[in-house]
């Protein structure tokens, strides 16, 4: 897949349906490894503050990627967890997820998506967590410069956190 057949954009408010509908489509529910549901009003309000990154194919959202304040995400559970076992650098930002349509995957997007970020986001650095038992996400965000800097677990669920911090 030629990456020219990907439109790489920063999403708007009127992108957030087909972000919510990508989105319910990776839930654990439906057999996807998502962690965390983000609604509606949360991406309108990362919408203002840092871009969220998308890509489309024909005209349909087949990709995006979060960009966040760590504070706007700190009242999750799972990322109270995660910063229990791992401290931030002051100016980083806290990556994902990353979302990619079924029919999408292993053909290099979220790297992609990733450069297009750091390019906005003038190369912070970045952190996420996976979960341990997704190696596919895991060899992803290694080929893309994000190295395992901590673990924790949340909820029995073994996480992995990532970051591009040297």
């Amino acid at each position: 897949m030629a990456s020219a057949d990907y439109q790489i954009a920063v999403a708007t408010r009127d992108d957030i349906a087909s972000i919510l509908a990508l989105q319910e489509e990776n839930l654990p529910k439906n057999g996807g490894l998502l962690s965390v549901r983000l609604p509606f009003q949360w991406f309108e309000v990362a919408l203002a503050q840092i871009p969220v990154i998308l890509a489309r194919k024909n005209g349909q959202v087949i990709g995006y990627l979060v960009a966040s304040t760590l504070s706007s995400q700190a009242h999750l559970p799972i990322i109270q967890s995660m910063m229990r076992t791992y401290s931030a650098p002051p100016d980083a930002y806290l990556y994902g997820p990353i979302c990619v349509a079924a029919s999408e995957r292993g053909q290099g997007l979220p790297a992609q998506l990733f450069a297009t970020q750091q390019r906005l986001l003038a190369n912070r650095p970045c952190f996420t967590f996976i979960r341990r038992d997704n190696s596919v996400s895991l060899r992803a965000h290694e080929k893309i410069g994000l190295h395992k800097a901590a673990e924790f677990t949340h909820d029995g669920i073994a996480l992995v956190v990532v970051d591009n911090v040297s």
